[in-house]
């Protein structure tokens, strides 16, 4: 006899054959099923017409669920809506006299697996998350060929409510006819939050419905350190230094003049203008500006009593600086 045939398979056929006076020929062929329902249909021959019989695991037929119907050349039989039970081993014996010739056909029904039991998110490091789950109880009565694990996005229309997941269909297939029970998902987009998903698959397809992720998987940006390089504080501290003296100057009566000069000092200096070593400071006559290190004396209108010696002089907490000049006055040609 040929090796045990599962019900999906396609047609097959075998014939046995017993010597006598008798002639009888028995052989069978399993058929694809149509929806719920097996049909088997041994070829049998003999004269005159043998019996039939039909076993199932050793057992009688059950006949609210099975029928038999012998023809003159086959026997035929139904099982309506086969179910996991209907498995097993059915045998026929076709008797003729004092002959007897048999047949075995394994029958297996399969069905869709279970879904896993569980899935786990596990770990979640830069763009990879790592998963785990446990596989179904129930296999179908088949032998698993694997999983299918599937990944939605919150920022795909996804919510994030646990029971919402399951019914929005914004699913990308991550791994398909997978075997293991564990995986690490890579390339996951920075910003994004995943939920996980896995199916169970065999012969018949995949489970009807698939555990999810409790957590969601959140790919945070890593944050970004800045070192600086250590520096030593400049002390700018200085005590006054004039940059550009005065330049001694004649002028003539009646027309005004000015007299410039540059220092530079930190913290910023205090600036005293003298005449003849007197502090002028606040005489109407002089005008005295201080910008950028930039002093300026103005002279309004001066008469032959205003020559004399100019001095400008920088005083701040680490010292002082003074630089001089001599203004002549004389008449108008």
């Amino acid at each position: 006899m040929k090796s045990p045939e599962k019900v999906h398979q396609p047609l097959t056929e075998g014939i046995c054959s017993c010597e006598s006076s008798h002639h009888v020929e028995l052989g069978w062929k399993i058929k694809r099923p149509l929806g719920t329902a097996h049909s088997l249909i041994p070829i049998s021959q003999g004269k005159p017409k043998p019996q039939a019989i039909w076993t199932h695991n050793g057992c009688a037929l059950d006949a609210s669920r099975v029928s038999v119907r012998n023809g003159e050349r086959d026997s035929i039989l139904f099982i309506r809506e086969a179910q996991r039970a209907d498995s097993g081993h059915y045998q026929l014996s076709v008797q003729l006299g004092g002959l007897e010739a048999t047949a075995t056909i394994n029958i297996m029904v399969i069905e869709r697996p279970g879904p896993p039991q569980s899935i786990k998110l596990v770990d979640v490091w830069g763009s990879n998350a790592t998963l785990e789950w446990t596989p179904p109880r129930d296999t179908g009565n088949a032998a698993l060929l694997g999983y299918m694990l599937q990944k939605a996005d919150t920022k795909s229309g996804v919510s994030h409510s646990r029971h919402l997941l399951g019914t929005l269909k914004l699913w990308f297939t991550v791994l398909e006819h997978y075997h293991r029970t564990s995986c690490i998902v890579s390339d996951l987009i920075v910003g994004n939050s995943y939920a996980f998903r896995v199916f169970a698959e065999n012969q018949c397809g995949l489970s009807e419905t698939a555990p999810i992720t409790a957590d969601l998987a959140h790919i945070q940006k890593a944050a970004t350190v800045y070192k600086t390089k250590g520096f030593a504080q400049r002390d700018f501290s200085e005590a006054p230094k004039f940059t550009q003296p005065l330049a001694n100057c004649t002028t003539v009566t009646g027309y005004d003049t000015q007299l410039f000069c540059s220092v530079r000092a930190f913290p910023k200096p205090k600036i005293i203008w003298l005449k003849n070593n007197i502090d002028i400071q606040g005489d109407p006559k002089y005008r005295a500006l201080t910008c950028l290190g930039i002093c300026s004396l103005q002279i309004r209108k001066p008469g032959p009593f205003d020559a004399g010696i100019y001095t400008c002089k920088a005083v701040n907490t680490l010292g002082e600086a003074s630089v001089d000049c001599r203004v002549d006055v004389k008449a108008p040609e």
